[in-house]
């Protein structure tokens, strides 16, 4: 088994604080700048896996880098700088409180929330009539209010995000333009793959002059559902599962050892040969998402990579 990048505990010149999330760890450099490091934790159901699954925070920070500096002429972001495969650097920035989540196909929890008979996904109207995995007449925003690790993301309609003061009104126009804009790109980049994006979710900041910059990740099997175009239409029309470039797979073998990350419900164990696959998975998702081949980092000693690059950097 590779070694992997669970936790991890740096200390940096100038460090002020450190934020751990679900996947990756956020360290606050004199006020000014993030050290944002992708680690190889997995996340399902709003539940952290106990193993890690190897070169995933590698694979994770090297698309969602180039996914950013494919989308900077539309929406700016808060990416300066790619130290070290498993890190990216930027704007300090306040997070807003909500993920901006779009989708295109109704697949996933659309398709569940769908299956258990609901017709309205955060305010907005699903048509009747639909199938798993149809494509919606336009794409639907369909925004979450943003967890703390180990709390599940809960949807929420535009109307209650403004309610609420979570969001201003003249924010969240920029907001939704930001994340349409997002997806269409987004969209094209997957064609010209082969690929179809699904669905996907961006988080936006503000940066200490009021600029609103998208921030975290963008396009990467964690945070997009793809399908292969090839055949998309032909599986539709013989009701089959779609073929898909998502964590889905993850999801789906968990739903099937009993667990959805509810009260009392335990983890499954993952065997080591298990976890392989998995990260087998994640380099066919970065191949077929970036259309070149994955090349690995030394993992010998990842924690001390990480740490001689980011120094480097810094001074």
């Amino acid at each position: 088994m590779s070694n992997t990048i669970i936790d991890t505990n740096f200390n940096f010149p100038g460090q002020k604080s450190l934020y751990k999330g679900k996947v990756r760890a956020v360290y606050n450099i004199n006020e000014e700048e993030l050290v944002m490091i992708a680690t190889d934790r997995l996340s399902a159901f709003d539940v952290v896996m106990p193993k890690g699954i190897p070169y995933k925070g590698q694979i994770l920070n090297q698309i969602a880098t180039s996914m950013m500096k494919a989308t900077e002429d539309l929406v700016p972001n808060w990416l300066t700088a790619t130290p070290d495969p498993n890190v990216a650097v930027g704007h300090l920035c306040e997070p807003f409180k909500v993920e901006m989540v779009i989708r295109g196909y109704m697949s996933g929890h659309a398709a569940r929330e769908y299956k258990a008979g609901k017709r309205m996904l955060c305010g907005v109207a699903m048509p009747e009539g639909m199938k798993e995995n149809d494509k919606f007449p336009e794409p639907i925003i369909t925004p979450a209010t943003k967890a703390e690790m180990g709390d599940h993301d809960e949807d929420i309609s535009s109307e209650d995000i403004l309610k609420k003061g979570i969001v201003t009104e003249e924010d969240y126009i920029v907001l939704e333009d930001y994340t349409r804009k997002l997806f269409e790109r987004g969209t094209e980049i997957a064609a010209s793959r082969g690929l179809i994006l699904v669905d996907t979710k961006y988080e936006f900041g503000k940066t200490k002059d009021g600029k609103i910059v998208l921030i975290d990740e963008i396009h990467t099997p964690d945070s997009s559902r793809y399908f292969y175009a090839e055949g998309y239409q032909e599986r539709q029309d013989n009701n089959e599962a779609q073929k898909q470039l998502s964590k889905e797979f993850v999801r789906q073998w968990l739903i099937a050892n009993d667990f959805q990350g509810l009260e009392g419900q335990t983890v499954p164990v993952m065997s080591d040969e298990y976890i392989e696959t998995v990260s087998e998975r994640y380099i066919e998702l970065y191949e077929n998402i970036m259309g070149e081949p994955f090349v690995k980092a030394d993992v010998t000693n990842i924690q001390e990579r990480i740490e001689t690059n980011v120094l480097a950097y810094l001074k």
